[in-house]
């Protein structure tokens, strides 16, 4: 889409000059507004046409079936998906009795912006009714930060030639009809209105609706207020049903009058509490924005982000394309998490309804190193959620033969929800992630009451997983057989090096954590033995190793495998998954995404700097790239070997992933993951920022394409700013005591209010630049800004 005529390059927010209606529903992902908690598609306000109607609360969601051909034990029996909840988007209009419908008259102009520094989606539009009568339509929209219940529109109608007649009618509407989520008839039928009125209500400018879901059990309120600004003879009406609550609002406009409506919309939602109590959260939550008013609310909303980009701001210089893409990127990681608090962040965040509404181990692994460095209490409230799926975690694990806990690969609410069981059965890594991501956030936020309260319980049940699963074997090697790492392209594998680096990790760190608090330890169960296993189990975890070409297989056995024809795979047989038997897929070199690149990424003091370059050009050749996981990954690891206009093309594909469209799903929500992805790829890329050591490192060389690049990280509680250019890196540490990093491997100190400069060393020789399979190598990346 960044490519159509419509859409300009801007550093600070993505601005559409045109309305292409071929393109609603990538749009609508694109402008979409969320806070982690609420989340609201793009839809045009008058509600048609669109591409994809979308409402979401986090955590809402209908139960569905999971039918089997052939029952298995252990098969998860049902799913749970992401549902369409109570819509308070609609804002419709007539003017003289015609509805504002773009299909219809004469736009003359139409404009979205939405603006990362004030949070604000803003529309202009001017229209002319097939009567012949002119308005300028201006709407504004944010879902609050600050106010988490809250989603608010301000509208606002102008008379442009003639004396019109204006009527308002604004809705919250539940159970729109919406395009059939499945082929199978039985999830549609599940899911076609899946929520049931419980409760309506109306009086004066407000409206409410209370509805319930039939599976799942949960309680949804929705209610709205307004204040209303217009010429003397205004007049305002509310009405109720079942399914839709409207205020109206009639006016008569003269040339240049405005009639100006502010709309506020509460939610609350429940599994637990009462219909009454749920209506009343709804209605507080609005009534606390009522008094703040349109005003406050944007006040509030810009305070915060002020706030954010002062800490997490990346700077690029010489591509503005990236520069965008970079700010649309953290924006939207910061719509997906900011308040999520005690839920979960899915894969397309609230942008729409891809992949069921699912949390995967995207979450732990690209998005919370992303909030931890930039918004430390939404990565907290990610794993504090986790934390409260432990004991589905641990009833698995004993479903499965296991000790321990083992999260599942796909869920909202905590039980697994895939029926696809090399994944949803075998996938294991996730609990050495969200391992991962205790140790990270503690790491870079000196949080001790978190671990004592939080990590310490999750590290010492995802230790005892590995020890259960796992086996010495007669030469003392402790192996892990039969499991899926991230290429879902090689499954139930025996020793896949990611997944083992990442459980050696997970063991080590729970016995250190265990030390540290051993009394608390105690609690669980935790003795020297159970401590003394771990340590031995991880330092004797097999790694395999390919003498004979010199690299790591992805697993063990895997460089034996044949590799896949590519010369005879067509550009219309990708992705391989729809194409080809999995069992195919299987036994064959062929990578989904960045899998063993990706533990060269965690994992950097593993492997020599001659392997990485050897393991990289051996994967390149192998990798397909079926997923938006892996650019971002391999933009990292082709900086540190020094093919950094490799890292360049796969930067940009991973930054335009969305604004693009390159996977032509995009209507479907954002990838999240890849957009975090982007600050990854920026950061530990150009930055060469490793974060596995008690010391933070940064190796920083830039891309030929580009001048500067500057970021900032919070580091326990203090701001680190790091300026890049061609030949010097400068860190400044703006408040704090002194920090200590590594530049390049060599010690340096940063103190407060001083920038510290050290130059960049030549780097080595790069040698040739690897190859990716035919047709699949990412699109060379011209920056428009050099």
């Amino acid at each position: 889409m960044i490519g159509h005529p419509d859409f300009v390059t801007e550093p600070w927010c993505l601005r559409e000059t045109g309305l292409d209606l071929g393109l609603l529903a990538q749009t609508e992902s694109l402008f979409a507004l969320s806070n982690g908690h609420i989340g609201w598609r793009a839809n045009l306000d008058e509600g048609e046409p669109h591409g994809l109607p979308g409402s979401y609360l986090n955590g809402v969601f209908e139960l569905r079936p999971l039918p089997y051909a052939e029952a298995g034990y252990g098969y998860p029996e049902s799913g749970q998906i992401a549902i369409n909840v109570t819509n308070g988007k609609p804002i419709r209009l007539l003017v003289d009795d015609e509805p504002f419908d773009v299909r219809y008259g004469e736009l003359r102009s139409h404009e979205r912006c939405l603006d990362f520094r004030s949070g604000l989606l803003t529309r202009r539009a001017v229209w002319v009714s097939p009567a012949g009568r002119a308005v300028r339509v201006t709407s504004t929209r944010l879902v609050s930060f600050v106010q988490r219940s809250i989603a608010a529109v301000c509208y606002e109608v102008e008379a442009l030639s003639d004396p019109v007649r204006i009527v308002v009618q604004s809705e919250i509407i539940a159970n729109e009809q919406l395009p059939a989520p499945s082929g199978d008839p039985r999830v549609a039928a599940a899911l076609g209105t899946a929520l049931v009125p419980e409760k309506n209500a109306s009086h004066r400018a407000r409206a409410g609706l209370v509805h319930s879901t039939r599976g799942s059990r949960l309680i949804i309120a929705a209610v709205m207020d307004h204040v209303v600004d217009g010429p003397g003879g205004t007049r305002v009406d509310a009405e109720s049903f079942p399914d839709l609550g409207r205020t109206t609002v009639v006016a008569t406009l003269e040339p240049g009058q405005h009639l100006r409506l502010f709309k506020a919309i509460g939610y609350g939602w429940s599994g637990s509490r009462s219909l009454p109590a749920v209506w009343d959260q709804a209605d507080a939550a609005l009534a606390g924005a009522m008094q703040t008013g349109w005003d406050g609310l944007c006040a509030e909303q810009r305070d915060y982000l002020d706030n954010f980009w002062a800490r997490a701001d990346v700077e690029i210089d010489g591509d503005t394309s990236i520069q965008q893409a970079a700010r649309f990127a953290l924006f939207e990681v910061l719509q997906a998490g900011a308040r999520a608090e005690g839920r979960a962040i899915p894969a397309k965040g609230l942008t729409g309804p891809g992949y069921g509404g699912h949390t995967f181990w995207d979450t732990e692994t690209f998005v919370l190193p992303v909030l931890t460095y930039t918004t430390p209490d939404a990565a907290a409230q990610a794993l504090r959620w986790r934390h409260g799926t432990l004991p589905m975690a641990i009833a698995r694990a004993r479903q499965l033969g296991l000790k321990g806990a083992a999260f599942p690969w796909r869920t909202i609410r905590g039980e697994e929800c895939s029926a696809y069981w090399p994944a949803g059965t075998a996938a294991f890594h996730i609990n050495a992630d969200v391992a991962a991501a205790v140790v990270r956030y503690v790491r870079a936020t000196a949080d001790v009451a978190f671990e004592q309260t939080i990590g310490l319980e999750l590290l010492v049940h995802t230790a005892r997983l590995w020890r259960s699963l796992g086996h010495h074997d007669g030469l003392g090697r402790f192996r892990i057989d039969g499991v899926t790492g991230p290429d879902e392209y090689s499954a139930v594998a025996d020793n896949n090096v990611y997944t083992n680096l990442m459980a050696q990790q997970n063991l080590v760190a729970a016995a250190d954590a265990a030390a540290r608090h051993p009394d608390l330890s105690g609690e669980f169960g935790v003795d020297a033995e159970e401590m003394a296993g771990w340590r031995d189990a991880a330092a004797s975890m097999f790694i395999p190793y390919d003498e004979a070409l010199g690299v790591h297989p992805q697993a063990e056995g895997f460089t034996g495998h044949q590799v896949w024809d590519f010369s005879a795979t067509t550009a219309g047989q990708y992705p391989l998954l729809l194409h080809f038997p999995y069992f195919d897929l299987y036994r064959k070199q062929v990578v989904k995404q960045a899998d063993l690149v990706l533990a060269m990424q965690l994992h950097p003091d593993v492997f020599t700097r001659e392997q990485k370059a050897r393991n990289f050009a051996y994967y390149e050749r192998l990798t397909v790239r079926d997923s938006s996981l892996s650019a971002c990954v391999q933009a990292v690891i082709a900086a540190e070997v020094g093919h950094l206009d490799l890292a360049d093309d796969y930067l940009a594909e991973a930054a335009l992933m969305d604004l693009d469209d390159l996977e032509h799903n995009t209507a479907d929500g954002l990838h999240v993951a890849s957009l975090a992805g982007v600050w990854t790829a920026l950061i530990a890329g150009y930055g060469g920022m490793r974060d596995n050591g008690a010391v933070l490192r940064f190796a920083p060389r830039l891309p030929p394409g580009l001048t500067r690049l500057a970021f900032g990280m919070l580091l326990t509680g203090r701001t680190l700013r790091v300026e890049i250019t061609r030949t010097m890196a400068s860190y400044t540490l703006r408040e704090g005591t002194p920090l200590q990093i590594l530049h390049h491997g060599q010690p340096v100190t940063v103190s407060t209010g001083e920038a510290l400069t050290c130059a960049i060393p030549e780097p080595p020789p790069a040698g040739p630049r690897p190859v990716q399979p035919v047709g699949r190598g990412p699109k060379p990346h011209r920056p428009s800004g050099s």
